[in-house]
């Protein structure tokens, strides 16, 4: 909570919405108050729900925001318990306090049947309870590649959800929100990604078609490892990043070198 704070337009935000009770606020209300672009304000938002400083509710095609008084609670409890005096901790509050949401990272390739494929299965195992996984297609296959799906589960992965599909289904308005769209293929063969609205950071990490790999049985597993490893690799390194501490400029940047090969 306290690396989530360490940025002035959140503390600015938690100053407003702790004026504003459990009414709280929509995010454009927000965003006018603090003469914040609504691009950033929900990169930050997003940041402190995630941390259980903010709560967030749909309210029609509005979503408001409201200080999470539980969280405030525990925090200005811990600070008075570890650095003393730091004065009364917050009322009591009946608010539900329920987990809050995990990152929703979309990964996209031209037929969705094996490097997006691959990012998905690997996140949902690595990142399991702070990443929630989905893939898609701007021209999916009929099902993700075979040699994918056996690479995949004999290295343990689970792969019963797995399957090749478009990405407008991310588009409809029940789809979750994505955080991050992340593209595995050059431009999306010339196509430009869909809007996935402005809480979503894009990042571009370019890998070599699976369709595309010659030679003998041999090879083609060698550079399907290969296509793993390198996969594996850069979504460790992604989710050990400190996206609390972090603004969504500083969160892109950090993406597109991950993508650039170039280790965080």
């Amino acid at each position: 909570m306290l690396a989530a704070l360490a940025q002035e337009t959140r503390l600015d935000v938690l100053r407003l919405l702790s004026t504003r009770g459990p009414a709280g606020l929509a995010a454009g209300e927000i965003a006018e108050a603090l003469t914040v672009p609504p691009s950033t304000l929900s990169f930050h938002l997003s940041a402190m729900e995630r941390e259980g400083l903010l709560r967030s509710d749909r309210q029609g095609r509005r979503i408001v925001y409201a200080a999470r008084m539980a969280g405030l609670r525990g925090l200005l409890g811990f600070l008075g318990e570890t650095c003393g005096g730091m004065g009364d901790v917050l009322a009591d509050s009946d608010e539900d306090q329920t987990m809050t949401p995990a990152f929703n990272v979309l990964f996209l390739c031209t037929a969705n049947s094996a490097r997006s494929i691959m990012a998905e299965a690997i996140l949902a195992t690595i990142g399991k309870g702070r990443f929630n996984a989905y893939s898609a297609g701007s021209d999916p296959a009929a099902q993700p590649q075979p040699r994918v799906i056996e690479k995949l589960a004999a290295l343990g992965h689970d792969v019963t959800g797995l399957r090749s599909k478009s990405w407008e289904e991310f588009m409809r308005p029940d789809a979750p929100r994505m955080d991050f769209v992340i593209a595995l293929c050059d431009m999306l063969e010339g196509q430009h990604c869909p809007d996935f609205g402005e809480r979503a950071v894009t990042g571009a990490w370019p890998l070599p078609d699976p369709m595309k790999f010659t030679g003998g049985a041999v090879e083609q597993a060698a550079l399907l490892n290969e296509l793993y490893a390198a996969l594996d690799r850069r979504l460790r390194i992604f989710i050990n990043l400190p996206f609390a501490a972090l603004d969504r400029l500083a969160v892109r940047q950090r993406l597109d070198e991950i993508g650039g090969g170039v280790r965080a």
